[in-house]
């Protein structure tokens, strides 16, 4: 199983490859890593991480591919699994060349990123691609609906939705506020993740701060606007609002999450891979009994509505914030209602029952 991440915060690579372990599986994840990158804890399945000299842009991508294409060439497996189109051409490519199944899990409409429409060139480069490698995988997941019905009307292929569920688990505080320097007087609120990037309301998040008493604004993970953030915490003089955190593995962070009062999906209708995004940290606030402050798109926007389990805003903007989450921690009832809703939306949304799919396709191979 292969990933241009460095494994340390990727939860759903992490998940597949534990249920794949669990179903008797040989699993070997290969992902990247830098100096920056933090050290990985010791898992159940096997691990490597390729030390790469380019971190980001054409060279990177064309660096990994590289290594990976010899690293497969040159390793046996009877299944190639790709994760995201970065890594798919060298699976399709030694998959083919060995004869064996090859997989792949799309876990965004890479071809329709942000940073990917508005370079028209490099999107193209992409989308031969897609259209080279997506007819010759035996199988597909990917993490909604409408992506899946994209890639099926595409291609012709049975694609399979398999959405960033976490594995069920007993709630639990295992530490206290005082342990992880948390106020006990504030309301804790929480934007977390890999991708604070451009257009995730991250800004207007911490620009909303200035107009939000009693809370503290906790930003965990990293992104391509953390630098920006912390410039506005600064010149808009609310750093005793505003903390950042870095990256976390999954358990750590989970200790932080169970103490927020409104975890933050702000995602801008820019394109269609956000328009149908369903991030891991929604499924997390969900799991950690956390009511949810939500941009309105589609499919985050959906499944807050079935299970009412917290409020959509109209636009995402710093005043639109501001009002919502100034007046859901005033009424402690509805807070009390949605985090009470999160109960029957965690029992039901659970990587047990969404892994069954990816369990049906690997069983054949046993």
């Amino acid at each position: 199983m292969s990933v241009t991440t460095d494994l340390v915060s990727d939860q759903r690579v992490d998940k597949v490859c534990n249920t794949l372990f669990d179903m008797g599986f040989d699993v070997l994840l290969l992902g990247r890593r830098y100096k920056t990158s933090p050290k990985l804890e010791q898992r159940r399945y096997k691990t490597k991480r390729l030390h790469l000299l380019f971190k980001k842009g054409k060279l990177f991508y064309a660096e990994m591919n590289v290594r990976l294409f010899f690293f497969l060439l040159f390793h046996r497996a009877d299944i190639f699994h790709a994760n995201d189109l970065d890594v798919l051409l060298p699976n399709v490519i030694i998959g083919k060349l060995k004869h064996k199944p090859i997989v792949y899990d799309s876990h965004e409409y890479f071809t329709e990123v942000p940073e990917l429409v508005n370079r028209p060139k490099v999107q193209a480069v992409w989308k031969k691609i897609e259209q080279f490698c997506f007819p010759k995988v035996n199988h597909a997941f990917t993490v909604c609906e409408p992506i899946a019905q994209h890639y099926r009307q595409t291609y012709h292929k049975d694609v399979k939705v398999m959405r960033n569920i976490p594995f069920q688990r007993i709630y639990n505080r295992a530490k206290t506020k005082s342990e992880l320097g948390l106020p006990e007087n504030k309301a804790i609120l929480l934007l977390q993740g890999t991708g604070i990037n451009i257009h995730r309301g991250a800004e207007e998040l911490v620009e909303a701060m200035s107009m939000i008493d009693n809370a503290l604004l906790l930003v965990i993970g990293s992104g391509d606007v953390v630098g920006k953030l912390k410039e506005m915490v600064v010149k808009q003089n609310t750093t005793d609002k505003v903390r950042f955190m870095n990256r976390l593995p999954f358990e750590d962070l989970y200790n932080y999450t169970v103490w927020a009062d409104l975890g933050f999906s702000l995602t801008k209708d820019i394109c269609i891979n956000y328009r149908y995004a369903l991030p891991n940290k929604l499924f997390d606030f969900i799991r950690a009994r956390v009511p949810v402050v939500s941009s309105p798109n589609t499919e985050v926007a959906s499944l807050i509505q079935y299970y009412n389990i917290g409020f959509i805003l109209q636009e995402v903007t710093p005043e639109c914030i501001a009002e919502a989450v100034n007046n859901l921690l005033k009424n402690r009832n509805l807070l009390e209602k949605f985090k009470y809703n999160t109960i029957q939306a965690s029992q039901e949304l659970s990587w047990e029952n969404e892994s069954l799919v990816l369990q049906e396709t690997y069983r054949q191979y046993l």
